[in-house]
């Protein structure tokens, strides 16, 4: 029996340490909370694409729910959904001490009663802690995203690679258990949709071209024209550059005084 297992293993995978190499290339690499690197090296997926200006997927959107889950939660009770993928935000953002504090998604209920609208505020995960998991068949990154302990809910965002936009909860939410959004984007295949970031080259080509305009600027203003047989000509004003070399003359010298000053000690 273990002679014909042995064979059709062989048989499925002729080589083992491929196999074993295949399994440990599923799956991505995460890098921050908002990006992970797949582990077969086909790219990277960034989610900072996903969101608006302000970061948000959904930002006060009207779900179904539940409406015998959780206390307080009677029916007729109007549910909203705020997410945002990378950016973490607070809800009431008035309020210093919001329910929901630095998270990635919020539900706020919403009731009507006898002293006039009544909201409170649901953490449904953070960014820090989420995990990553991809499917290379189906294309999918699903992200956990965790609510601070001991609370319950959770956060679980299926990313789909797609040509389409479109963002859904998967089901009605439960309001002590989990939400499940539904994202379909090209922005959440490989190597797409990535945002530039600024690095040390861009720095340093923004300063470069400044020092350059301010250098011809400064150079027009301290040059000045004069006539010759083969035409207009700038020639530098001589008492600039020696009002220059002085004042760094004069800066240096009062530096090594003071120096010299310091270090003598009276007799």
């Amino acid at each position: 029996m273990e002679g014909r297992l042995l064979c059709l293993l062989l048989l499925l995978c002729p080589h083992i340490g491929s196999c074993a190499s295949a399994d440990k290339r599923t799956g991505c690499l995460r890098v921050n909370p908002c990006k992970c690197i797949l582990k077969d090296g086909s790219g990277v997926i960034n989610l900072a694409a996903l969101g608006d200006s302000a970061g948000f997927l959904q930002r006060g959107a009207p779900v179904a729910a539940v409406a015998a889950a959780g206390p307080g939660a009677p029916a007729g009770a109007a549910v909203l959904l705020s997410f945002s993928p990378c950016v973490p935000f607070s809800e009431p953002a008035e309020l210093s001490a919001a329910q929901c504090l630095g998270v990635a998604a919020c539900v706020e209920v919403r009731q009507h009663t006898g002293s006039g609208l009544v909201s409170y505020y649901l953490n449904y995960g953070r960014h820090e802690g989420n995990e990553f998991n991809y499917n290379n068949h189906s294309q999918t990154l699903s992200v956990t995203y965790p609510a601070r302990p001991p609370q319950p809910q959770y956060t679980v965002a299926h990313y789909h690679c797609s040509p389409n936009r479109s963002v859904s909860v998967s089901q009605p939410l439960e309001l002590d258990g989990a939400l499940e959004i539904s994202v379909h984007s090209p922005c959440a295949c490989p190597n797409t949709c990535s945002l530039e970031d600024v690095g040390p080259g861009t720095i340093f080509l923004i300063i470069f071209c400044l020092a350059g305009t301010a250098y011809f600027i400064l150079g027009s203003c301290a040059l000045r024209p004069i006539r010759t047989a083969s035409g207009v000509q700038i020639v530098p004003e001589e008492s600039l550059w020696c009002q220059l070399c002085s004042l760094f003359t004069v800066k240096k010298g009062r530096r090594h005084r003071r120096r010299r000053s310091k270090h003598e000690e009276p007799l």
